[in-house]
């Protein structure tokens, strides 16, 4: 077993439109999913990385940088973590997140924070095992996308 984590490619981005629609459960609109990768790719608030067992890519994940008024500060945001199910239990994941979490100290975030879906249990316990604690609630309201309305 050889991981290494690096920052995503343009040439990514068929691997890790696969691993995020296994994560939600849908296939996601490939044209809408591939012009926001190739916006968040020119973000400098965007960090991608893509983590390999070998030369297999096996995790993806990312950090979304916003300087918030109810911090007075940046605040680092993990939007996707993600390890190939035949890969876990390998550390992939922890490693994502501490080298997310490098990238959200050296941008000076004042906190690092994630949101996962309730059904995912298990991702839970691995972000309080990583010393995150659990301290607000997420409300979601779908929108149509159509501003008429």
């Amino acid at each position: 077993m050889n991981i290494r984590i690096r920052r995503v490619r343009q040439e990514d981005i068929g691997f890790i439109y696969e691993m995020i629609c296994d994560l939600e459960h849908q296939r996601l609109n490939r044209r809408e999913f591939n012009a926001v990768f190739r916006a968040n790719l020119q973000n400098p608030d965007v960090h991608y990385l893509i983590a390999f067992n070998n030369d297999t890519p096996v995790g993806f994940g990312s950090l979304h940088i916003q300087r918030l008024l109810h911090h007075a500060g940046a605040v680092g945001e993990v939007q996707e973590l993600y390890t190939s199910p035949d890969a876990r239990g390998l550390g992939i994941g922890k490693q994502l997140l501490a080298a997310l979490r490098r990238i959200s100290v050296k941008k000076k975030c004042k906190n690092l924070e994630v949101t996962s879906n309730r059904r995912r249990e298990a991702a839970h316990r691995f972000y309080v095992r990583e010393g995150m604690q659990q301290s607000h609630f997420k409300f979601v309201e779908e929108l149509s996308g159509d501003a008429d309305e």
